[in-house]
């Protein structure tokens, strides 16, 4: 390929992920999402993500941000909930379920299985508008139609992109809320280059 045309079809590549961004439509769920989130952080709960493949990855930077913000977090696999895993549930948490197809059947089971352990606050995010974790959730919060970017369409690329850029919302919507402070965040992530900004920045405040 002419180094032109590859640098051109490149940029059309992040033009159509920055889009699907920009597409996204934030409504009532959210805003119940952050109240659910909050209220069971100041229960003593904690926020239990959960996807499979590409959405499991998303979760678990999901959870890493939540926790670095002052909000109990863990990641619990699909794969693994049905072989123990599932014991860091307790009724007091939230299940915050990725799937954008919503029919990954490690997923529903997972789902299913939250319930039988008492937890009856399970938040969604999905794109498919037959997604059967849709049903099985107390809020659903949607990503709209999405076309993975790519000449196949079908690597998760644009979904994924979506789906980080709610949940990283979602985190940063709650933190506001909550009025967490550079001091939290240096209690937190007090390691590396964000430690030392993060406590500079609680010293001088």
């Amino acid at each position: 390929m002419i180094k032109e045309d590859r640098l051109k079809d490149a940029q059309s590549v992040l033009g159509k992920l920055s889009k699907s961004i920009s597409d996204v439509e934030l409504g009532d769920s959210f805003s119940t999402s952050i109240d659910m989130i909050i209220d069971c952080v100041d229960s003593g709960g904690k926020i239990v993500t959960t996807g499979m493949g590409k959405a499991g990855i998303a979760m678990q930077k999901f959870s890493a941000i939540l926790r670095s913000l002052s909000f109990p977090s863990a990641y619990i696999h699909p794969g693994e909930s049905s072989h123990g895993d599932l014991g860091m549930l307790t009724p007091n948490d939230v299940l915050f379920v990725a799937s954008a197809s919503g029919k990954t059947e490690e997923v529903i089971r997972t789902i299913d299985s939250a319930k039988c352990m008492g937890v009856t606050d399970i938040i969604c995010i999905t794109s498919h508008k037959d997604s059967t974790i849709r049903e099985k959730s107390t809020v659903t919060i949607d990503m709209g139609e999405i076309v993975e970017a790519g000449y196949l369409h079908i690597a998760p690329t644009s979904s994924i992109l979506v789906m980080m850029a709610i949940t990283d919302t979602l985190a940063l919507t709650c933190a506001k809320e909550k009025e967490v402070t550079f001091d939290d965040y240096a209690k937190r992530h007090h390691s590396g280059y964000l430690g030392q900004v993060a406590k500079s920045k609680s010293t001088s405040g």
